[in-house]
């Protein structure tokens, strides 16, 4: 038996120093139906419970309807007590009831009383002392203690008691909490259960060290940004003291020097407990990083009683970025100088485009001799042409077929219906004759005599609009070159001139031989200017000529209107039906 005692010491080492062979006190106060508990105004106090709701884990709760109107509480609550809470209690779910009297500190019933008794500290893994308050003044040693709502002497805790104190052996961080001790007190033939509370704090020791700075440890390098606001911070880990003596301050030095250290407008410094010490922070706010700052040097000082210690900070400029106030300058410049040099490189394509698809209908109605200049090479007719033409010649200026193709209302043929005739013709008889636009032809209507060059930007200064005809025969001409560059570079000069090129399929071929000598501004503009495709030898599309119709310029007032495009496309199907039944 000797044995156990023993071996349940090492287990649970709460004893008192007459019974630290581990004697364990299993005294509770008995419940009785109808009991008095006073308690201290501005103490701690713990709701009592019975002891079947604390056996099962029960919620009960207790309130009054005197004294303190509508005042509950569950069984096992901690409160802070004041005087409206005095009354009768009854309790929900069971017979238990108690009356509460709370009084004041300076009530005489209380006999002495020291205010430092409501709290205690005692040191970990040390032997420690807790008194119920007001034991001096009382030789009643009857004295039940409670830790939560359970009193000690249940608890999986071994403890003893002498003189009415309880007395811990080695004291264990668990240790720390509020407890309650009741003691009986007789006042006019009533047993009243005066229930007072302590505060217990489980400190560590001591230690006669100086503080340890975890950050900056030594000599730091902190990387800033100038212009940007910039936080250092010095974390430092204190040793336990009872009497406060942790400082945490931030310096700063000019050229290393630390003789002359000012100190630093601060953050409020910030502490936890950690264990056995103390983690204090504290921080140092730059606002605005500077190159004086770069010279300075930040300095830690934390101490205590026992001593200080320091740590230092050197700020230093990050690498140069395009986020950081150079980088910014010089991604500027080079965005900007690379803007204008594709701006210069494409400049003559720029006022091209401009000029050709946002300028040319502000001057569709101005007033000139002539609407359209038609620029192109005449070529040899296909063998195809020839035999249409011959055919049509045969028939004499009689017959049907030399009407069609002589009418004034010829024009390409609705979809699936092939036309002969070469291009130049057809353009030329639609845009006069059908359309009603007043063409401008070089063999036509310049006199003979002069000199190209004078005639032909004559006749271009004289048009709303140059339509160049490109094919193979028209880029290898020089004098047709020549019309398609005066037309670009009067473009350039005014907006009020439209040119529109028409492409062949041999005239793009042809652009693409390495050998093409045409200026270098005929080969720019021709990448920016309004264009259509002909492919000759194939069915036509009505899609081509509702595109250069929607290209063309306004027609003034006066001019002849475009006919009725229905009879005219029956015209021409007709006339080209009629064609091929000769042919064949």
């Amino acid at each position: 038996m000797k044995t156990i005692r023993i071996l349940f010491s090492f287990i649970f080492p709460i004893f008192s120093e007459e019974c630290c062979g581990g004697w364990r006190g299993r005294k509770a106060a008995e419940r009785e139906a109808n009991q008095h508990y006073t308690a201290v105004e501005g103490e701690m106090f713990l709701m009592p419970c019975t002891e079947s709701v604390r056996r099962h884990d029960d919620v009960e709760s207790c309130g009054t309807g005197e004294g303190a109107e509508g005042t509950s509480f569950d069984c096992g609550t901690k409160f802070s007590v004041e005087a409206k809470h005095s009354g009768k209690y009854t309790c929900s779910g069971s017979k238990f009831l108690f009356h509460l009297q709370v009084v004041k500190r300076s009530d005489s019933s209380l006999g002495c009383f020291l205010s430092e008794e409501n709290s205690v500290e005692l040191l970990n893994n040390e032997g420690g002392t807790v008194r119920c308050p007001g034991h001096t003044c009382s030789n009643n040693t009857d004295i039940v203690w409670y830790k939560d709502d359970e009193a000690v002497s249940v608890q999986k805790r071994s403890f003893c008691q002498k003189s009415g104190g309880l007395y811990f052996c080695k004291v264990t961080e668990h240790d720390t909490g509020v407890y309650f001790c009741d003691r009986q007190v007789l006042e006019q033939g009533v047993h009243w259960t005066l229930r007072r509370a302590v505060n217990v704090t489980v400190i560590p020791k001591e230690v006669s060290e100086p503080p340890r700075i975890r950050y900056p440890d030594g000599n730091v390098i902190e990387k800033v940004e100038l212009g940007l606001p910039h936080v250092s911070e010095c974390v430092v880990h204190f040793p336990f003291e009872r009497n406060f003596s942790r400082k945490v301050l931030w310096y700063v030095s000019y050229g290393g020097k630390t003789e002359n250290m000012t100190l630093l407008p601060m953050e409020k410094q910030e502490q936890m407990r950690q264990r056995s010490e103390f983690k204090v922070i504290r921080r140092v706010l730059i606002k605005k990083v500077t190159p004086e700052h770069l010279n300075q040097r930040l300095t830690c000082i934390a101490s205590n009683h026992f001593g200080d210690r320091r740590g230092t900070i050197q700020l230093k400029v990050i690498g140069v970025k395009l986020s950081s106030l150079v980088g910014y300058p010089v991604a500027s410049l080079l965005l900007v100088a690379g803007l204008g040099l594709v701006v210069h490189v494409k400049w003559l394509e720029i006022q091209l485009i401009y000029r050709s698809y946002f300028q040319h209908r502000k001057h569709d109605r101005d007033e000139k001799e002539f609407d359209v200049f038609l620029s192109c090479v005449w070529s040899a007719p296909s063998a195809e042409e020839e035999r249409v033409l011959t055919v049509s010649s045969l028939r004499g200026p009689n017959g049907e077929e030399e009407a069609c193709f002589s009418g004034g209302d010829l024009l390409p043929t609705r979809e699936g219906v092939s036309t002969q005739r070469p291009l130049q013709v057809l353009l030329s008889q639609v845009l006069e004759d059908q359309w009603g636009y007043r063409l401008c032809l070089l063999e036509r209507d310049v006199a003979p005599g002069g000199a190209f060059t004078n005639d032909v930007v004559l006749a271009i200064r004289r048009s709303r609009m140059l339509l160049c005809l490109l094919s193979a025969e028209y880029l290898s001409n020089s004098n047709a070159v020549f019309v398609l560059e005066s037309g670009i570079q009067a473009l350039l000069q005014s907006s009020s001139l439209k040119v529109l090129v028409i492409w062949t399929g041999r005239a793009s071929a042809s652009l693409m031989q390495p050998d093409t000598s045409l200026p270098t501004l005929v080969r720019r503009a021709l990448n920016v200017l309004p264009s259509l495709v002909w492919t000759s030898g194939q069915p036509s599309s009505t899609g081509f000529w509702r595109s250069l119709r929607k290209n063309m310029p306004e027609q003034s007032e006066g001019r002849r209107p475009r006919p009725d495009m229905t009879d005219v496309y029956d015209a021409a199907r007709s006339c080209i039906l009629h064609t091929e039944a000769v042919q064949r």
